[in-house]
């Protein structure tokens, strides 16, 4: 049996660990991401409030990442991962127990996922911070590539499984599940190993103040052309791209295809092309993967225009699935690239600017997005999405930095001996 897993998983048992109980927890994650607006709904919650909620769970990641990404590489990371679970573990599980008591408002549903959001600015950049100290080097694409799998396949899984929990137990019901997921991930944290980070190469990575770190860790991003580059062009594809999918598609699903179950058949097509590109990022070996990755990110900022498109449901749900595959590649190639060329003592607070300039923005896009398409249409506002994100991704392409970075660090030649 033990020879039907993933080598990275037979030969690396800190990583199985950590990928056992992260895999769970993002299994409840997507359910939480069905339940929780069916949650304020059932509340007596109105549109606006499912939007108000959404925000309290995505705000803190503006305030909060950065102090994360300090932390991670000042203190153990999974420790730090475990504190989050724990919170998240109360807080859901408090939310939980008021939906199935009746006895929740929408302002306790805002006030909590406040505080899961709060535990995820923490929890993101300790996570990629902590994959390299449980996997070998050389791992380490296989890896992200498995941790990518399991987001994908949860994108497919998750909604059947919270659409069989709301129906049966409600929305209480559902989200109870999810906490107990952050339960189980942190039972395996508890039992994790990892080796230590070294220590910083200054006296600011190593120990100094709190402003010192932080301005060491964006040193670290604006020192590497690739880094500060590849975080603008992810920037763009968060805050005007995805917008079309979180916001336009189900407005447009609403009006062409069905309703709900229309966009369930284009959401599932784009997880099932996100687990295929899981696949070819496990197996995929390339010289140069972030030039690989640009030319990804410009396939998937076609995700707008597609879905504005106008052609048939089977067709677009098709071309989705595409994106999928390009969407996957992407982040695959990105976190391992980032985990290879970052020295580790700085990973963490390198990742929390990645955070802060792609999820952290996102809700700018997604408030915007509503008012822009009333004033000049759904559909050429799909279109100006992709028209501006195509163009960000490709002109990451043509940066030399990018295009020439290679899969493995070059080796730094020691010096030569001192003369007799």
């Amino acid at each position: 049996m033990k020879r039907l897993l993933p080598a990275v998983l037979r030969d690396e048992p800190q990583f199985a660990r950590l990928f056992a109980g992260q895999s769970l927890s993002v299994l409840g994650d997507r359910v939480s991401m069905v339940a929780v607006p069916f949650a304020v709904l059932a509340v007596g919650g109105s549109a606006s409030d499912v939007g108000l909620v959404a925000a309290a769970g995505l705000g803190p990641m503006l305030l909060f990442t950065l102090v994360g990404g300090v932390w991670a590489d000042r203190f153990p990371r999974h420790r730090i991962m475990l504190l989050a679970d724990l919170i998240r573990f109360f807080a859901q599980g408090l939310i939980a127990a008021l939906l199935l008591t009746d006895a929740a408002t929408v302002v306790h549903l805002a006030a909590l996922m406040a505080v899961l959001g709060t535990a995820d600015a923490f929890f993101q950049p300790a996570s990629t911070g902590l994959t390299p100290l449980v996997v070998a080097p050389h791992r380490l694409r296989e890896a992200n590539a498995l941790r990518g799998f399991v987001h994908s396949s949860g994108l497919v899984l998750g909604p059947v499984v919270a659409g069989g929990l709301v129906a049966l137990a409600g929305p209480g019901g559902a989200l109870a599940l999810d906490a107990l997921t952050f339960a189980a991930s942190a039972a395996f944290l508890l039992r994790l190993r990892p080796r230590n980070a070294p220590p910083g190469g200054t006296p600011t990575d190593a120990g100094g103040t709190f402003l010192g770190e932080l301005r060491a860790g964006w040193q670290h991003v604006r020192s590497r052309t690739w880094v500060w580059s590849g975080m603008a062009a992810m920037g763009v594809y968060h805050v005007v791209v995805l917008p079309s999918v979180f916001v336009l598609g189900p407005v447009l699903a609403t009006e062409e295809w069905g309703g709900a179950t229309g966009w369930a058949v284009i959401v599932a097509a784009f997880g099932i092309g996100s687990v295929i590109g899981d696949v070819c990022a496990y197996r995929l070996r390339s010289a140069r993967p972030m030039a690989v990755a640009a030319a990804a990110l410009a396939v998937a900022s076609c995700q707008a225009a597609i879905i504005g498109s106008g052609g048939s449901l089977v067709l677009i749900a098709a071309l989705e699935a595409v994106t999928g595959v390009a969407v996957s590649l992407f982040f695959v190639l990105w976190e391992t690239s980032l985990q290879t060329h970052v020295p580790e003592h700085a990973l963490s607070r390198v990742s929390s600017y990645d955070h802060l300039l792609s999820s952290g923005l996102m809700p700018l896009g997604l408030l915007l997005a509503g008012p822009v398409s009333q004033s000049f249409g759904t559909r050429p506002v799909l279109y100006a999405m992709t028209a501006i994100g195509v163009p960000a991704a490709l002109a990451l392409l043509l940066v030399p930095a990018v295009r020439r970075l290679p899969a493995v660090p070059t080796p730094t030649p020691a010096p030569l001996p001192a003369p007799h």
